[in-house]
């Protein structure tokens, strides 16, 4: 089961609280496409962005959050499925897969996650470095998590109310 969807912190110290806001986003994701269909989430209504759907962005956050930690942070082997190719793949392949098992499969990664980084410091650093070749400590890999996830929460916003006028989630 998912954490409550709330972005008040029990305490207000760092780390509950930028755990807070994580699965906040993460739970907003899940609550703006509640009631959703399959066809609404596979819809792309922005004639200039063909890959902006539901169901992509939905994808989207959820190899973002394994590329940041099992991959960058981790230093695990990365299995995203984009290619050279097709860097935007997760977006395409979403739209053969049921909106329900998108959002149950980044759930389940969510909470695995969640569990497997109870305990690593938020100074730590990832294994990997970043572009610039700095090591990015957990902390800020988080606050990147919460911006990116609450970013395409407002597409998925714009997205739905195109799709079927509900508004306010």
């Amino acid at each position: 089961m998912s954490p409550e969807r709330t972005d008040t912190p029990v305490s207000f110290d760092e780390r509950t609280t930028l755990n807070t806001f994580l699965d906040y986003t993460r739970a907003t994701v899940a609550a703006k496409c509640e009631g959703l269909s399959d066809e609404d989430a596979r819809r792309a209504p922005l004639p200039g962005s063909p890959l902006m759907t539901v169901a992509g962005l939905v994808s989207h956050v959820r190899w973002v959050e394994y590329w940041w930690l099992r991959v960058v942070f981790l230093g695990e082997e990365d299995r995203h499925p984009a290619t050279e190719d097709d860097p935007d793949r997760e977006m395409r392949i979403a739209l053969d897969v049921p909106l329900r098992q998108l959002l149950d499969e980044y759930e389940e990664q969510s909470r695995a996650l969640r569990e497997r980084f109870a305990g690593v410091g938020l100074d730590d650093t990832a294994a990997r470095p970043m572009r610039d070749g700095r090591h990015a400590p957990l902390r800020w890999v988080l606050l990147h998590l919460v911006e990116e996830i609450a970013r395409h929460n407002g597409h998925i916003d714009v997205l739905r109310e195109l799709a079927d006028g509900v508004t306010g989630i």
